[in-house]
């Protein structure tokens, strides 16, 4: 059996993904051991998992939370000029850090989340085997296809394709210091010179939290790109479960349209959104149940509640909550995107970061929402969003198809095969199914 090291940026939305598929290579017999800062450490929430501190010196304990207010609210060109800085500084350690620990720990093999290049790039420098991790939007790139934090829709006329090549200019000029920081680690290394994230990816294979039919049309993906669909925890019996850091639902009127909203685990802070949102819900008539993650206090707790929001909690069951709301108000992360396209529910996407552009711009590609904005639409327009979403339905019909490709597209199990096979780690019959899958499924 296999130790693996796992490589991702440290944000808990990656680490729970990741963890997921963690778990079912644990399952399998094999160690998995997390590496980061020490503040990561408080991510890794499965007691099967190890986790390795790195970077003391440079990243203390109790430097990771101003890294994440900064991520979340850069504020300004100035702002996220730092946050793309702190990024380098990151990849820096990792890169100084990772050679000696991970043969410490004799890791045979990293896991590799794709947003951070340090995973990729150590490996190869190690010679060590690496599968890569979408856990957010693939960062491929391929010509005519948006990057992932860009706001704009797919199209093949020349307008839509000289977007996308200068959008993706200005993205690369931005990205100069952290591509520059990369670049200096592979010259340290001496392996190619390359600094780009879409250049680290593994020749072994590639899984990603996609599924073909919610992409934008791809013709240049490598053959070991898979396309898995969400990845979840798992019982032992191999189905789905939801997390475990959550309360049971509340009890919600069958007579009354329900809504569930959630601004995932960085934005939870935003009130002023949310205070919008709860306003919403309340001259649309439906029930609300809004999940902070852990964003707010008790106080503004209480003024949600007031101000229109049925239920406010920390956490809540995220697919239980999906499966029964009649609509989701979201931020547009992909982990929410992917739960609301399994569960079959209709999206209000207000992207405020990141890939939450990109995640929103297939949304409305693929019908299965609308988009508004998170810093300027007004509560009484986005009560008429919700009033559409629930009324018309086309959206539900559009989400069937989009569901029955997720339910296809293996998640964590298949994840789990396709990652021992490209190894060499699986039993033939694991090895055959994987294979059967991957040449049978849409790349």
């Amino acid at each position: 059996m296999a130790h693996f090291g796992v490589v991702a940026p440290a944000f808990l939305s990656h680490y729970t993904t990741l963890s997921a598929l963690a778990g079912a290579l644990v399952e399998r017999g094999h160690r998995v051991t997390f590496l980061h800062r020490p503040d990561a450490a408080a991510y890794v929430r499965d007691g099967r998992l190890g986790f390795h501190a790195v970077g003391n010196d440079t990243h203390p304990p109790g430097s990771l939370d101003a890294s994440l207010k900064l991520a979340a609210h850069p504020g300004s060109p100035l702002g996220l000029r730092r946050v793309i800085d702190d990024m380098a500084q990151s990849t820096t350690m990792l890169c100084e850090t990772l050679p000696a620990a991970l043969q410490a720990l004799q890791i045979d093999a990293v896991l590799a989340d794709q947003m951070e290049a340090a995973g990729g790039l150590v490996a190869e420098a190690l010679g060590l085997p690496f599968v890569s991790v979408a856990c957010a939007l693939p960062v491929n790139r391929e010509p005519g296809v948006p990057l992932p934090v860009m706001p704009f829709g797919y199209g093949t006329d020349e307008r839509s394709l000289k977007m996308v090549e200068g959008s993706t200019r200005v993205y690369d000029w931005m990205m100069g210091p952290h591509r520059r920081a990369v670049e200096a680690q592979a010259r340290r290394f001496g392996i190619p010179v390359r600094g780009m994230l879409h250049e680290f990816l593994s020749p072994l294979a590639q899984v990603s939290q996609t599924v073909a039919e919610f992409e934008f049309p791809r013709h240049q993906l490598p053959p070991q790109f898979h396309h898995v669909g969400p990845l979840r925890p798992l019982a032992r019996n191999g189905a789905t479960i939801a997390g475990t850091r959550t309360g049971a639902l509340p009890e919600i009127d069958p007579d009354r349209p329900f809504v569930f909203a959630s601004l995932g685990t960085m934005q939870g802070g935003r009130l002023a959104l949310f205070e919008r949102i709860a306003r919403a819900c309340r001259q649309a008539g439906v029930q609300l149940l809004l999940a902070h993650c852990g964003g707010l206090d008790a106080r503004q707790e209480a003024v949600l509640l007031r101000t229109g929001a049925t239920w406010v909690t920390d956490f809540a069951p995220q697919l239980a909550a999906l499966e029964r709301a009649d609509a989701v108000i979201s931020h547009a992360g992909w982990n929410t995107i992917m739960d609301a396209i399994a569960t079959g529910t209709p999206m209000l996407a207000l992207p405020i970061a990141f890939d939450h552009p990109g995640g929103a711009a297939r949304v409305r590609y693929a019908g299965t929402g609308i988009q508004a904005s998170a810093r300027f639409t007004r509560a009484g327009t986005l009560a008429g969003h919700l009033r559409r979403l629930l009324d018309d339905p086309g959206y539900k019909q559009r989400l069937a198809p989009l569901a029955a490709a997720v339910a296809r597209a293996g998640g964590t199990a298949r994840a789990a095969d396709i990652v021992e096979s490209a190894l060499g780690l699986a039993p033939p019959q694991r090895a055959m199914a994987a294979g059967t899958a991957a040449a049978g499924a849409p790349a």
